[in-house]
This record gives structure tokens, C-alpha cells and sequence, in this order.
């Protein structure tokens, strides 16, 4: 006799029902649950796969894309040195050619017609480099200069360099010589050429060129120098914003920065109370330092300024900040002042602003 096939249905059972039908239906139900629980964990296994294969392509996607994004920002480089050489070059075409034509007519010449076409090729250079400079501008964004640190490096830094009045407060004391308080004593007696020469002093002097160079054209800044007193690195500045915009000035700037030795304590009171001699107030601090001040408005009582007093007088020194401005710190390396980098984060963070403790081969 033919045994008939079984078939199976999908239905409903009471924990009961299952227990009437004996052993064997009870480890038949189980089996039926573990495999559904194992298809199940299949299909999800092949779905999460299915995810992570397709985010992995979308980031082999954002790398070639970013890898493009480089070689292009290479080529306008490249495209931005070419064109300012030819500038300088047509520059002296035009000087050639002025010159020519000044010696013909003081040797009497008088063909006008080879004159008219020197004219004509002066005026055409000139075109040429009007054009050049403006292609150079647009392709060069917003910085108000050219600054390229050792070796062409370009840094992401985080500085938030916007603003309509930005001001740069350098420290000048004696600490910025060095990191060291061993090498310091050591540059202080040397003589104060060598002492503009140290490493730590030459860093900061081209931080600032850096901040000058990345302000935009449109802005206006002002750099105040401190170390007992504060006031303008260019003299004759006392309360005034300066154009971003003129070159020669801020030329003149970073020449007058390098004319000044380090010497002296530290006072951030004096240096933020000559941000309140500006007007309007800046929207946009920067503040180059090495640590914690040493004296408040007034020198201090006894020879020796510990950590604890540094402190009290750093705390008394930010109240005399303007509000609601972000305050960005560039904190340069120094031997036992421990608490420095704790107290400035916490200012730019407060602020809204930012902290950088650069590398010694930055920028």
C-alpha cells in the first residue's frame, strides 16, 4: 500500500496542543524555529553586507575625488607661478622699450613711425599685464598677501581668520627667545642680533607674516606688540585700524617687528586694555604668546612670580576683554608654566575661538 505524502501547513498550536502530541512533535516545532531564526539571520547578515559594501564604495569614491581636488589645487598653483612669471618678465620689456624710446629722442630721432609702434607695444604689454594680475587675484581668493612656509606647505589649521577688524596681539618679552629658561639667560647676554636670530623669535615673527598674509583684502587689522607696556608694532598707528589692502604697509609692519629684541616680562592686562584704544572694537582677536603673564598693570612686588600668582593675574587679564569676540590662541612651547595651555584652551573655547600649540616647523 502506497503511503501518501505528507503535506505541512502553516497553523497555529497551543503550548498545550504541542504537549498532547508528544516528544517528538515538540522537537519537531523547535527544529522548524531554529530554522526560521537561521534564514532570518541569514537574510539580515546579507543585507548588512550588502550596507558595508556600499559604503566602502562610496569612500574609494571620496578618496579619488579628493586625490582630483589636490592635483587641480596643484595645477592653479602651478598655473598662478607661470603667470606672475611672465608679469615680471613683460615688466621688463616695458622698461626696455620706455628706455629705448627715451634714448631715440634724445639722440634726435625723429621717425615718428617707429616711435608710435614702441608705443603701441609698451601699451599692448601693459594690457597683457593688467590681465595677468587680475587672473592672478581671482585664482588667489582672499589673501591679502603671499606667504609659503619651508618646503611649500600648506597647513590646515582651524583658525577662524574672518572678520571686518582683526587684531594681532605678539608677545615681546624676553621668554620668546627661547623655550628654555637655561637658553634664555644664555640669548640675554648674547648680542641683540643674534638674539632677532633665535629660533622661537623667528617662528613668531613669521606667524604673524602668515595671519597677514591669509586676512582678507577687504578687512582691516591692527598689531599690537606687548611685553611690561603694549602698543602698535608700526609707530605713529596708536588707535588706528590699518587697510589690509595696502601691501607697502603691511610690508612696513613685518620689517618694524624684525628691528625688535624680546625683552622684559609679560603683562596680558596692559595688552588687552590697548584693544579698547581701538575703535570700533575688534571683531576678531588673535594672540601670540608663550604663557602665563608675569605682572598685572604694575610690575610685581617681589622677585619671583609662582605659578598660583600667574594665574590669578591671567584671570584678571581676561576680564578686560572685549565680549562676544572670538580670542585665537597660538601658543609657542615654554619650560615650567604648565597650566599655559589649560587656561588658553579654555578661553578659546569659551570664545568661540581657536587654540593652536604649533610644531616647531610651522608655518
Amino acid at each position: 500500500m502506497a503511503r501518501k505524502k505528507r503535506e505541512f501547513t502553516t497553523f497555529n498550536l497551543s503550548f498545550l496542543d504541542i504537549m498532547s502530541c508528544g516528544f517528538g512533535a515538540v522537537v519537531l516545532v523547535f527544529l522548524i524555529i531554529d530554522h526560521s531564526i537561521e534564514a532570518h539571520s541569514r537574510d539580515l547578515n546579507r543585507d548588512l553586507l550588502s550596507e558595508v559594501n556600499m559604503l566602502e564604495e562610496d569612500i574609494r569614491d571620496g578618496e579619488a575625488g579628493l586625490v582630483k581636488l589636490r592635483n587641480t589645487l596643484s595645477d592653479v598653483d602651478m598655473q598662478m607661478v607661470e603667470a606672475q612669471g611672465r608679469a615680471t618678465r613683460i615688466i621688463e620689456d616695458i622698461d626696455e622699450y620706455e628706455a629705448l624710446i627715451e634714448a631715440l629722442r634724445r639722440d634726435g630721432y625723429t621717425d615718428r613711425s617707429d616711435i608710435e609702434a614702441l608705443k603701441a607695444e609698451v601699451l599692448s604689454l601693459e594690457e597683457e599685464v593688467k590681465k595677468l594680475r587680475q587672473a592672478a587675484q581671482e585664482e588667489s581668493g582672499d589673501s591679502a598677501r603671499t606667504f609659503i612656509g619651508e618646503g611649500n606647505r600648506q597647513y590646515l589649521t582651524g583658525l577662524n581668520l574672518g572678520g571686518r577688524h582683526i587684531a594681532i596681539l605678539l608677545d615681546v618679552s624676553s621668554s620668546m627667545l627661547a623655550d628654555k629658561l637655561v637658553q634664555i639667560i644664555r640669548l640675554r647676554n648674547m648680542d641683540p642680533a643674534i638674539q632677532r636670530q633665535s629660533d622661537k623669535w623667528s617662528r613668531s615673527l613669521n606667524t604673524v607674516d602668515w595671519l597677514t598674509a591669509q586676512l582678507p583684502v577687504g578687512s582691516k587689522y591692527q598689531v599690537l606688540k606687548f611685553n611690561t607696556e603694549a602698543g602698535p608694532a608700526l609707530p605713529g598707528t596708536e588707535g588706528k585700524w590699518l587697510e589690509v589692502a595696502n601691501q607697502a604697509q603691511l610690508e612696513e609692519v613685518s620689517s618694524e617687528l624684525r628691528k625688535i629684541t624680546p625683552s622684559g616680562g609679560t603683562s596680558l592686562e596692559n595688552a588687552f586694555l590697548a584693544l579698547q584704544t581701538l575703535s570700533p572694537s575688534p571683531d576678531n582677536i588673535f594672540l601670540i604668546t608663550d604663557g602665563l603673564p608675569t605682572q598685572g598693570t604694575t610690575p610685581p612686588r617681589g622677585n619671583k612670580v609662582s605659578g598660583r600668582d600667574r594665574q590669578k593675574l591671567y584671570r584678571q587679564a581676561v576680564k578686560r576683554l572685549p565680549r562676544n569676540v572670538p580670542i585665537n590662541i597660538v601658543l609657542a612651547p615654554m619650560e615650567g608654566d604648565p597650566m599655559a595651555a589649560s587656561e588658553f584652551w579654555q578661553l578659546a573655547q569659551v570664545s568661540r575661538g581657536s587654540f593652536l600649540a604649533p610644531s616647531k616647523d610651522w608655518p
